[in-house]
C-alpha cells in the first residue's frame, strides 16, 4: 500500500484531539472548516470557549481565541508557498466575521504540523530576516513577516512523554513507538476516547505495515493488547489479499483465457495467501468463501 492510499487527515484530527483530551470541555474542534463557498478548507479550527484557558501541552500553549492549524502528511511538502497559502486562510478567517474586525487579528493563531522540520523553508525565512525561535523541542516559533502568532511543529524532534498520539502519524515507527501507541489506546476507558485512538492507531499500522505483522510474534504482547490490534492487523490483511485475487483476475482477463480461469485465480489466491503465512484452515476458509467452493473442492487446492 503506498502512502498515498493512507487517510492520514483523520488521524492527524483524532491525534490532534487526544492531545488536547484534558481540555475536551473548553475547546471546539471544528473539522474542515469552510472558509465561503469555494473548496477552501482549513484542516482544523479549535475555538477556546473561555478566553481564559490556559493549555499545558506545549502545542497548544500559544493558542487564542481562535487556531487555525494545518497539518502536512509525511509526503506532503512544505515551503514558501504553502507557508504563504495558511496564512492566508487565517487571512479569510479573519475576514469572514459577522461585523467589521469582529475577529481580531491578535484571538488569531497558525499551527503548521509535520513530521519533518522544513529545512529549506526555514532557510528562506531566514534570508528575509524572519527570527525563529524553538521554546520547545520541535516546536518553533515564526516572528516577522506574519500577520498571525505562527508556529511550525515537527512531531519527529516532539518528546515521546505526552505527545504519543500526533507522534504516530509517521511511516517510520518503531516497535517501541508502536508498543507505547497500544499502551496509551488499552488505558482509555471512554467509548469517544477510545474511537479516536482506532482512527490514529488505524493509520499507523497501515503506514507501518512490516512493524504490524511483526506485532503479532512479539512475545511481550500481552493478550490485551493483541486483541486490540487483531482487527486492524486483520482489516490490512483481508485487503492485501483482495488486491491478490483482483490482480490475478485481470491477468487471466488481459490474457483472454477461458480455460481454467477460476482455478487459476484461487492458486493465485492461495498463493497469496501463502506468502502472508496464513495456515490451510484460514486459506481454505477465504477461498471457500470468495470463489463459493465445498469443503471438499477447496481442500483440492491446497
Amino acid at each position: 500500500m503506498n502512502n498515498t492510499d493512507i487517510q492520514w487527515h483523520p488521524g492527524f484530527v483524532a491525534a490532534m484531539e487526544l492531545e488536547l483530551i484534558d481540555y475536551r470541555g473548553k475547546l471546539e474542534f471544528l473539522r474542515e472548516y469552510n472558509l465561503n463557498t469555494k473548496p477552501l478548507q482549513i484542516d482544523l479550527l479549535v475555538i477556546k470557549k473561555e478566553q481564559s484557558v490556559e493549555i499545558a501541552n506545549e502545542m497548544g500553549k500559544i493558542f487564542k481565541r481562535h487556531n487555525i492549524i494545518e497539518y502536512k502528511s509525511p509526503d506532503d511538502s512544505l515551503n514558501i508557498d504553502t507557508f504563504y497559502k495558511v496564512q492566508s486562510y487565517a487571512g479569510l478567517y479573519k475576514a469572514a466575521g459577522k461585523t467589521v474586525d469582529e475577529r481580531k487579528d491578535e484571538d488569531i493563531t497558525v499551527s503548521i504540523i509535520r513530521e519533518r522540520k522544513p529545512v529549506e523553508l526555514f532557510k528562506v525565512l531566514k534570508s528575509k530576516n524572519v527570527k525563529i525561535t524553538m521554546p520547545y523541542k520541535g516546536i518553533y516559533h515564526i516572528d516577522g513577516i506574519v500577520m498571525f502568532t505562527t508556529q511550525i511543529i515537527a512531531t519527529r524532534e516532539l518528546s515521546a512523554k505526552g505527545h504519543t498520539w500526533i507522534k504516530s502519524l509517521s511511516d517510520k515507527m518503531k516497535m517501541p513507538d508502536m508498543k507505547r501507541l497500544l499502551d496509551e489506546t488499552a488505558r482509555l476507558k471512554g467509548d469517544y476516547e477510545r474511537e479516536l485512538a482506532d482512527s490514529v492507531l488505524e493509520v499507523a499500522l497501515r503506514a507501518n505495515k512490516v512493524l504490524a505483522e511483526s506485532l503479532k510474534g512479539e512475545a511481550d504482547m500481552s493478550e490485551t493488547l493483541l486483541e486490540l490490534v487483531k482487527p486492524l492487523i486483520q482489516d490490512q490483511v483481508q485487503d492485501q489479499v483482495q488486491n491478490q485475487i483482483q490482480i490475478q483476475k485481470q491477468i487471466w482477463i488481459q490474457k483472454g483465457e477461458q480455460k481454467g480461469r477460476q482455478e487459476g485465480q484461487i492458486l493465485g489466491a492461495v498463493n497469496a495467501l501463502r506468502s502472508l503465512n496464513h495456515s490451510d484452515e484460514e486459506i481454505k476458509s477465504v477461498i471457500m468463501k470468495n470463489y463459493n467452493l465445498s469443503e471438499e473442492a477447496a481442500e483440492k487446492y491446497l
